[in-house]
């Protein structure tokens, strides 16, 4: 993982708008990211330049003293950006975009309600609403500002989009990032079903580390198998992140190296920019010393101890499989040949039955039913190789979007029972 703290604010601007930018949660003209540094020189992106072409000279920079230094003009959002440094010491970052989702939350007058998901509410803090004003206003700079002021890090401007703040840009564009995902997960909910929302309860229960037995060590012998598995599994993390299959806080992989020890993902990294080395070992009951291993990673071990044909797991949160997930409608994985071929049947389990029945989900967790959805929590795909648990996380996703978009033509006519032995048999499935 990039280390920030040694990455020049132009180039971290940069990389966050390409980001923000290639999954179409801005367009060309629109959104800005700033970065205040230590000097007190604020770091911003320019006015009337292409956001999907940035270059490292083009952002502009804006001097305590006033001096505009760069090519460019700063953003027309410059006085907002400013005033929020002067109103908020803790704030070092701004992240201001117009990702559709979300602007049809604004337009409609609605906050996400980021309970839909276990960690967003954490990751986003409360969510304010500043009231509309004209772009590059004072008048809007005052009420962004404050929103901002009122203590939130995270707020959806009325017919216009929505602005968040951190210590950091990466931890800006994560509360960005969240907002929208949960959005999206309430959209796609709405068109299957009925919102569900957790309570405080839940989100203490989720949030309880389950991971004290496994104690330190410091591995003494690197095999090439291990280096292998690091390889493949950083490069498919970076992909399911490229194709929002998961955000760059959430989604975990994890897949043996032999019978003794698996590699599993860091907490807390960002999945974006994973690399091989910040993956953590566990064999055993012990972790790779100096890292954080997944909160989920007694739970992976438990299946892997009961399901030695597991070889992989994943546990993600595609947005389309989570609309699913987040209501009581039932995903039917009956959409085409390889969707039923590769997830089956694709059983539901209420939230939190895998932290309080482990061994309940790990029976059916197996090569009969690989694939499952924890309510309100993810998505688990497992296989026999890491590919193959990566193919059915995206085969679900896809699946589910054609589920979801169906419904506008009528909805969806599943391949029959018929049809189904018939796939059975020709593909010598487990019945």
């Amino acid at each position: 993982m990039k280390n920030m703290n040694f990455v020049h604010p132009r180039d971290q601007i940069v990389e966050m708008m390409g980001r923000i930018y290639r999954y179409g949660l801005t367009t060309t003209s629109g959104g800005n990211l700033s970065i205040l540094d230590p000097e007190g020189n604020i770091w911003i992106s320019p006015a009337s330049v292409d956001k999907g072409n940035l270059r490292r000279e083009d952002i502009m920079c804006v001097t305590p003293k006033g001096d505009i230094l760069g090519p460019h003009k700063p953003s027309s959002e410059f006085p907002f950006h400013n005033d929020i440094y002067k109103l908020r010491p803790d704030v070092r970052a701004i992240v201001h975009a117009h990702p559709p989702t979300l602007v049809s939350f604004s337009v409609a007058g609605q906050i996400p309600d980021t309970t839909v998901f276990p960690n967003a509410k954490s990751i986003c803090g409360t969510v304010g609403y500043a009231p509309y004003e004209v772009p590059g206003s004072e008048a809007l700079g005052k009420s962004v500002s404050n929103a901002f002021a009122a203590g939130h890090s995270t707020i959806l401007l009325e017919n216009h989009g929505t602005c968040c703040a951190g210590s950091s840009l990466l931890q800006a564009f994560q509360r960005f990032e969240t907002l929208d995902f949960c959005a999206r997960l309430i959209s796609g909910a709405l068109q299957v079903g009925t919102p569900r929302y957790l309570n405080d309860t839940d989100l203490e229960f989720h949030a309880l580390d389950r991971n004290q037995d496994f104690e330190e060590y410091v591995p003494t012998n690197r095999s090439s198998q291990e280096m292998d598995v690091r390889y493949l599994m950083s490069q498919l993390i970076q992909r399911a992140y490229r194709q929002q299959l998961f955000t760059s806080t959430e989604g975990t992989f994890a897949c043996r190296v032999d019978k003794d020890s698996f590699l599993v993902t860091q907490r807390g990294l960002d999945r974006g920019t994973i690399q091989p080395e910040d993956l953590v070992l566990v064999t055993g009951h012990r972790r790779e010393a100096g890292k954080q291993v997944s909160r989920a990673t007694w739970f992976i071990k438990a299946i892997f101890d009961a399901q030695p044909e597991i070889n992989s797991m994943i546990l993600a949160n595609p947005p389309c499989v989570m609309s699913y997930a987040v209501t009581d409608a039932k995903f039917d994985p009956r959409v085409i040949p390889e969707s039923y071929i590769l997830l089956r049947e694709v059983p539901a389990f209420p939230f939190g039955t895998h932290f309080r029945d482990v061994k309940e989900v790990s029976k059916t967790l197996s090569p009969r039913h690989p694939v499952i959805i924890i309510q309100n929590d993810c998505l688990v795909t497992t296989g026999s190789t890491l590919i193959q648990a990566f193919d059915r996380l995206e085969v679900a996703e896809y699946s589910a979007k054609a589920t979801i978009a169906c419904k506008a033509l009528g909805g969806m006519k599943p391949i029959t029972a018929k049809q189904i032995d018939d796939l059975v048999k020709a593909f010598h499935l487990i019945p």
